[in-house]
């Protein structure tokens, strides 16, 4: 009897997102698309990053994944042009979306965005779910001046980054904004011209990667999907899972005071790797991950950063179960080590899929 007492009274306590019962989640994988060449690498070359890549997305689709995204960075052996590299896949592909996590907005001209993200989501059939945001710290010194981008007198890199958001926002409905030539090579409709092609519906799948709950709340303001990885602004001092769950309520109450016209979706990232057979002991049973590290990722800013999840499946089930973000979440990235080579990959998508994910409720 007193058990079940302490039992019930802990439930009490719990945060709403960790009562709440299991439902139905999208799996996809997030790939850095890494590239070295060393003996110890599966992935030696750029080009073996983008072929693999797309491999990955394919055999992602067929163990019944939902997504295949991938990271962006520049002047760095990854992935750093995302659009070729997702039209091919969405090429490959008929059901899994295809997307990013995140192109770095600091980096990007609005309108070339938006005429290619159109492009590569009709070669998809509909199926691109972009993830921008500002981006972290790069590789280079203010890259993006590379790029041919500076702030405005008023603006600091990060609120560059909004304000290409927001422009790209606004010419990815559709709208018409420019004067057309009174005497085109090609017969215009009437009135202003848009970007061309125009994809209809991809201004609802653009997701923001939002590092604290400030920005989650400007997400939602935006009308913008909410995107947090394994890495978050240490707000609290509290485990990331928890301040990733309050950062996604900060996102949906917020939602709730605007009238976006469709329901918001929100993904956490998390790296894990069940434990079912001699190979996956030998990467990761050691991997000295397994709590949550806090520390600066500039002179300014303290962040978390999420553990791993590396045990056998019934230890996961429990672990991951007590994940508030993931609870409350709605989509769940697993990231994967793309230099172990597609097979490896695969198989640890699988693992997931079929021996965590169901005792979860989420399949």
């Amino acid at each position: 009897m007193h058990g079940s007492r302490t039992r019930r009274h802990a439930s009490e306590w719990l945060p709403r997102a960790a009562r709440c019962p299991d439902v139905t989640k999208k799996i996809g994988f997030l790939s850095f698309g890494h590239w070295t060449p060393h003996p110890t690498s599966e992935t030696q070359t750029a080009s073996d990053a983008l072929l693999q890549s797309i491999d990955l997305a394919v055999a992602a689709e067929e163990l019944g994944a939902d997504g295949a995204y991938f990271r962006v960075h520049h002047f760095a052996r990854q992935l750093g042009s995302p659009f070729p590299l997702l039209a091919a896949a969405g090429a490959r592909t008929s059901r899994i979306e295809i997307g990013t996590g995140v192109i770095d907005m600091r980096y990007v001209n609005p309108l070339a965005f938006v005429e290619d993200a159109g492009a590569a989501d009709l070669i998809a059939g509909g199926r691109l779910q972009l993830g921008v945001s500002r981006g972290s710290p790069e590789q280079v010194i203010d890259g993006w001046r590379y790029f041919g981008y500076s702030p405005a007198e008023d603006e600091d890199d990060g609120a560059m980054a909004r304000r290409h958001t927001e422009i790209a926002l606004d010419l990815l409905t559709g709208k018409q904004f420019a004067q057309p030539n009174p005497r085109p090579m090609f017969p215009n409709p009437p009135g202003l011209l848009r970007l061309e092609p125009h994809s209809e519906g991809l201004r609802e799948r653009i997701w923001w990667g939002a590092g604290s709950d400030a920005t989650a709340r400007w997400t939602a303001q935006q009308g913008m999907n909410l995107m947090s990885s394994t890495l978050k602004f240490d707000e609290t001092g509290e485990p990331l899972h928890v301040q990733q769950r309050k950062q996604i309520e900060a996102f949906r109450d917020e939602w709730a005071q605007h009238d976006h016209g469709f329901e918001p979706r929100v993904s956490v990232s998390r790296s894990i790797f069940p434990i079912v057979n001699d190979l996956d002991r030998r990467y990761f049973l050691a991997s000295g991950d397994s709590e949550d590290q806090f520390g600066n990722i500039d002179a300014q800013t303290r962040a978390v950063f999420g553990r791993s999840y590396a045990d056998e499946p019934d230890v996961l089930v429990e672990l991951l179960r007590r994940d508030e973000a993931i609870a409350a979440a709605d989509t769940l990235l697993l990231t994967v080590p793309n230099q172990l080579g597609v097979d490896y990959n695969a198989h640890v998508i699988e693992s997931v899929l079929t021996h965590v994910a169901p005792a979860l409720g989420w399949r």
